[in-house]
C-alpha cells in the first residue's frame, strides 16, 4: 500500500487507516525513536513514545481530515518533535536526580572521588557544572552549551581552561 492509497483509507475508515500505519511505519517510527532517545530512555519508555506519536499523528491527521502530502513525512517531523521534547525532559530529569545521588555516592565510595569532586567545585560555576555534566553525566558538549546558553566553542574553551586548572589544583594538594 502506498502512501495515497494509505490516506484514502485514513480519509474514509480512520481507524483502519490508523492500524495501517502503525503496520507500514512502526519500525520506521522506532528507529527514529530509539536514535535520539536511546541514551536517557528505557526500552519500554522508547516503546510508549511511539504509540503517543502515532495517537498524535492520528489526532492531527483526524482534525485535518489527513489533508497531507506524506504519511512518512509527516509522522518523520511529528517523531524528531516529540522525541526532542522527550529528551528535554529526561535529561533534566535524570540531571536533578542523577546530581544528588552522584553526591551521595562520591562521597561513600572514596575519599580521592570526594577530593575530585570538591576540586570541581572550587572551578566555580559555570565551570563546575559543565565538568559535572561532561565527565560524571556524559553529556555532549552540545547538548550543555545550549542549555548552559553559550557557544560551543565558548565551552569548550571551558574546558580546556578548566582542566588545567584543575591539573594545577590537584597537582599543588598532593
Amino acid at each position: 500500500m502506498n502512501d495515497n492509497e494509505l490516506l484514502i483509507l485514513l480519509r474514509s475508515d480512520p481507524e483502519r487507516g490508523l492500524a495501517q500505519t502503525v503496520a507500514l511505519y512502526s519500525a520506521y517510527v522506532y528507529k527514529i525513536a530509539h536514535a535520539k532517545l536511546s541514551d536517557v530512555c528505557t526500552k519500554e519508555d522508547i516503546e510508549e513514545t511511539v504509540s503517543d506519536i502515532f495517537l498524535i499523528f492520528y489526532n492531527i491527521g483526524k482534525k485535518d481530515n489527513f489533508e497531507m502530502r506524506s504519511v512518512k513525512a509527516m509522522l518523520s517531523v511529528i517523531a524528531k518533535r516529540h522525541c526532542i521534547d522527550i529528551f528535554r525532559s529526561q535529561s533534566k530529569h535524570e540531571q536533578m536526580t542523577s546530581y544528588d545521588d552522584l553526591e551521595n555516592v562520591i562521597a561513600d565510595d572514596s575519599t580521592d572521588n570526594a577530593y575530585l569532586l570538591e576540586a570541581i567545585h572550587r572551578l566555580g560555576e559555570p565551570d563546575s557544572s559543565i565538568f559535572v555534566r561532561k565527565y560524571y553525566f556524559g553529556q555532549k558538549n552540545t547538548d550543555i552549551a545550549k542549555d548552559l546558553g553559550m557557544k560551543e566553542s565558548t565551552l569548550n574553551m571551558k574546558l580546556s581552561r578548566g582542566l588545567k586548572k584543575l591539573k594545577k589544583m590537584l597537582e599543588e594538594e598532593s
